[in-house]
């Protein structure tokens, strides 16, 4: 077992740093210093190389140019995920106002959230692990959210090849905390996209969206809709699926009311296989929200699978976006002295 890092670039006059945890099965994962991006996840193939898992790239140029880094490519998304309507939110009766980003909605923490900044890294080892922990601070200077906000953001790879991410937040006002990791899956290594890719979600609903992505409140039923994923569901069908019913996206950019993996039965929140390989994940998030988006007309350059809709897709583990317009759906607040803690875990099977 090994821990590395190089340089990867520069940006923003900062020298953007690759840290590769390497375990003696000859799995490895890479994360930068900025972001907290998830680079790589490397496993090893039948023809006696290596593959990567992720939708990545091997300089920093293709994550940060305007074009792509809207996708936010294996980012840590912070200090919340999803959308927040109209950028407003309240907290115990108080009312708050912040930038918004998209249209006149707030997505993935605003413009200047975790995702757009550089972190602290320090690496740890044992015998049966390896890790890199990043830790930032953002206060409302930067993203005009209340509070000074500390998130530690921890990355495990352990001797079975699993991979943990750990996020734990604390702050010294009341804010939000409802952070995710923005990786692309495409766990082929030869396809193009995922349409051979076989999906299965421990869920029966998803969330109702208006025309701006924005939850209603309702929770819709997904049996006999391309939406039910309750058994092994190949990425293709479902696609065309949602074609023929006319969606605008053309793909999967939905919400799904998932099954937190920390109850009793600790079920994966879902499971992806590559057919054709038959390499599969299964993730495990304590959460009760899932955003399935299949990267849907896009065409971006510089990654390490040819640029073009559904060239990967992203499984967004998360308390269900937009909570605090809905106190159903979860609370995401942070309040001084109360620290937050949340993780997803991805297990590899071959």
């Amino acid at each position: 077992m090994k821990i590395e890092n190089e340089k990867f670039g520069t940006y923003a006059g900062q020298d953007v740093i690759k840290y590769t945890l390497t375990n003696d099965n000859n799995v490895s994962i890479s994360v930068l210093n900025f972001a907290g991006i998830w680079q790589s996840y490397m496993v090893p193939n039948t023809r006696g190389g290596r593959v990567n898992l992720l939708l990545g790239a091997d300089n920093i140029e293709a994550y940060v140019n305007p074009k792509n880094a809207p996708m936010y490519v294996g980012r840590i998304i912070g200090r919340f995920g999803g959308r927040i309507a109209q950028g407003q939110f309240d907290i115990d009766g108080e009312s708050y106002q912040i930038p918004a980003n998209e249209g006149e909605n707030t997505l993935h923490g605003g413009a200047n959230g975790f995702s757009n900044h550089f972190y602290q890294v320090a690496t740890n080892q044992d015998q049966d692990k390896l890790q890199v922990i990043l830790t930032a601070t953002i206060g409302p200077e930067t993203d005009q959210l209340p509070g000074n906000e500390t998130m530690k953001v921890t990355y495990t790879l352990a001797s079975d090849n699993s991979v943990t991410i750990d996020f734990d937040g604390e702050s010294d006002e009341k804010t939000l905390f409802n952070p995710t990791s923005h990786a692309y899956w495409n766990l082929s290594g030869e396809a193009a996209t995922i349409q051979g890719h076989v999906l299965t979600l421990n869920s029966t609903y998803h969330l109702e969206l208006d025309d701006e992505k924005i939850p209603t409140g309702r929770k819709l039923i997904n049996r006999n809709t391309p939406f039910d994923f309750s058994h092994p569901t190949v990425m293709g069908t479902a696609l065309q699926e949602l074609q023929e019913r006319g969606v605008a996206e053309g793909g999967f950019d939905d919400a799904f009311v998932v099954l937190p993996s920390n109850r009793l039965a600790h079920e994966p929140v879902a499971t992806l296989m590559d057919a054709a390989t038959g390499r599969k994940i299964k993730m495990y998030s304590d959460r009760n929200g899932l955003v399935v988006y299949t990267a849907n007309g896009l065409h971006a350059e510089g990654f390490n699978r040819p640029a073009g809709q559904w060239f990967a897709m992203a499984l967004e583990g998360q308390t269900l976006p937009d909570a605090p317009h809905h106190p159903q759906f979860g609370d995401i607040s942070l309040r001084p002295g109360y620290p937050q803690h949340y993780q997803i875990r991805y297990e590899y099977f071959a």
